[in-house]
């Protein structure tokens, strides 16, 4: 079903229900469900998580694609699906990591209080 008009390009919403069975019809303004908004490659990367059971290393595998990129597509499924992607703890981490690194550098930890830093991290 497609989601945008083709002369105006403004959002198309469901105005009427029909049953094939009986002919009932149902009028009214109908939003559309937020997955049937999702284009067709952000459908089969979404049946391909869900097949893979959200294992990222396995998507990498059956779509050809690296890490970063099953990440980026992931993300930019979430946020249209109207959900706000949560920050890679890794990422948060490895900051972290860098700052306590930083400071034990520059004489600011010593390296007792660095390595308490770094494992309380965990």
């Amino acid at each position: 079903m497609p989601g945008q008009c083709p002369v105006c390009q403004g959002e198309l919403h469901v105005q009427q229900l029909g049953c094939e069975r009986c002919g009932t019809a149902i009028h009214g303004a109908f939003k559309r469900c937020a997955f049937c908004q999702l284009d067709a490659d952000q459908l089969h990367f979404l049946e391909t998580f869900l097949r893979c059971r959200g294992v990222i290393s396995s998507v990498e595998r059956e779509l050809g694609i690296s890490y970063p990129t099953v990440r980026a597509r992931l993300d930019a499924l979430l946020l249209s699906l109207g959900m706000t992607p949560e920050p890679d703890r890794r990422e948060e981490v490895a900051a972290k990591q860098k700052t306590i690194m930083d400071q034990l550098e520059r004489g600011e930890l010593t390296a007792d209080e660095a390595a308490k830093k770094l494992r309380s991290l965990r």
